[in-house]
């Protein structure tokens, strides 16, 4: 089983969502983030690793974790060049964790959202699967066709926005709103909330990189 780390970042952490994706057994490694830990530490749930700058977590907290339950930390100053969840990623990926989930990556802070949301091409040019997820979004980055099975999908809509760079030869099968080979650019809002209309939805670009968000009210 191909079985996932999980990084619990310090923005909106629903207790009836989370909670069962870090109690199942197909999570096999959990790293706490700045925030995030207050979560962890809440729950009774000992992380694998710690990451942040804790510069929003309680100083005895994070003791607690390094001097009784002797779990590894990467402590940063809070003046760095790096989100802390961007520094738990690229953390992943030296452990060579290639299916990442990314809970507490949303909130308020779009700032923060957005910086996530970039952060996953870091885990697309390395060959792993991430995502983002809270109760209402599932995101991803994709670059090459890809398959949505309705069975399967996070919810009942799905869009489409290109990153950096347009994308060149879109084509959308099996939706409501079916494309071809059209050029997306990043300006362009035409697909944003696609439905099903078939069991399986079918993806395909020719060149770039799509983010792509499965969403539900």
């Amino acid at each position: 089983m191909n079985k996932r780390t999980v990084i619990v970042s310090g923005g909106i952490l629903e207790s009836d969502f989370v909670l069962p994706i870090l109690e199942s057994e197909e999570t096999e490694f959990i790293i706490g983030v700045d925030r995030g830990l207050v979560f962890l530490y809440d729950h009774g749930i000992k992380p694998d690793y710690i990451v942040g700058d804790f510069d929003s977590v309680p100083h005895e907290l994070v003791n607690y974790y390094r001097e009784k339950l002797n779990v590894p930390i990467r402590e940063f100053n809070p003046v760095k060049d790096a989100s802390d969840t961007e520094i738990a990623l690229r953390l992943c990926l030296r452990l060579n964790r290639k299916k990442i989930w990314i809970l507490g990556g949303t909130g308020s802070r779009i700032d923060h959202l957005w910086a996530n949301v970039q952060c996953l091409q870091i885990a697309l040019e390395a060959g792993a699967d991430a995502w983002i997820l809270d109760r209402y979004n599932r995101i991803r980055l994709i670059n090459k066709t890809t398959v949505l099975r309705k069975e399967e999908a996070f919810g009942p809509y799905f869009s489409l926005f290109p990153l950096e760079l347009p994308v060149d030869d879109l084509s959308i099968s099996g939706a409501k709103y079916p494309l071809k080979n059209h050029f997306l650019r990043p300006t362009d809002s035409l697909c944003v909330s696609n439905e099903f209309d078939e069991d399986e939805v079918t993806i395909s670009l020719a060149y770039g990189k799509v983010i792509l968000m499965e969403t539900r009210d």
